[in-house]
């Protein structure tokens, strides 16, 4: 009777610690879900407000505001929010990022004409008329110097601009000449460096191998592979016979 009254007492004890730890888990889990529910925040409307009061009220809700770009507006007074992503009523963890874009104001400035002058004096003249640099490209252009802006967006004298940055398109000037390397194995050295340089190839270099049955001075290897695009500035390596 003794064992079997201390076999129930282990299997009570054992029953009622397995009780609590239930209930511990249960109420860990809830007291979680809780506390990430609380942290939860309903982003209010920043359009409008200046940078600096929207940036406290963003980081008295632990969260963190990033400007991501600058626009000209008429209605929004300069350093003030224009629009705002996540939207104004959106649910949002905290430590989480609001991104906004802040107004320079009324547009005041008339976008110059900038093609045709090289880089770097479009970029001083933008900057003068109180534009900045945006994206510079660059491509081949068979009529133009090198350096030289080709295009601009937004184009010349546009006056509605929504953003002070200017993009150019740059020459890099003409397209280089590009030929077929031709097989010059078998050939006199003396004949393929004099033909070359007529074309106007004047990077040639000639090493002297040791070649059993081959004639002194005949090109055994090449480099460029024949076949190969080359253009004036190409080095030409050539291995003949001694």
């Amino acid at each position: 009777m003794k064992i079997n009254n201390r076999i129930r007492t282990v299997l009570r004890l054992f029953f009622l610690a397995a009780v609590l730890m239930t209930v511990a888990v249960v109420s860990a889990i809830t007291t979680i879900k809780l506390t990430v529910h609380g942290r939860q925040e309903t982003l209010p409307s920043l359009v409008g407000m200046p940078v600096d009061q929207a940036q406290n009220l963003v980081r008295g809700m632990g969260l963190a505001l990033d400007v991501e770009d600058r626009l000209y507006s008429d209605k929004i007074p300069p350093n003030a929010v224009v629009s705002q992503m996540p939207a104004a009523g959106t649910s949002i963890k905290a430590e989480q990022v609001v991104h906004v874009l802040l107004s320079l104001g009324p547009q005041k400035v008339s976008v110059p004409d900038l093609v045709g002058r090289s880089l770097r004096a479009a970029r001083i003249t933008a900057v003068e008329r109180g534009l900045t640099i945006g994206n510079v490209a660059w491509l081949y252009w068979p009529t133009d110097q090198p350096n030289q802006v080709v295009a601009q967006d937004p184009p010349p004298a546009t006056t509605d601009l929504q953003s002070p940055a200017v993009n150019f398109l740059v020459s890099n000037g003409p397209l280089p000449v590009a030929y077929l390397c031709p097989s010059f194995l078998g050939k006199p050295i003396g004949v393929v460096q004099a033909q070359l340089q007529q074309s106007g190839f004047q990077n040639i270099q000639v090493t002297q191998v040791q070649a059993p049955g081959s004639q002194p001075g005949d090109i055994l290897q090449q480099l460029p592979l024949p076949g190969s695009k080359v253009s004036l500035d190409t080095v030409f390596a050539f291995q003949v016979g001694q």
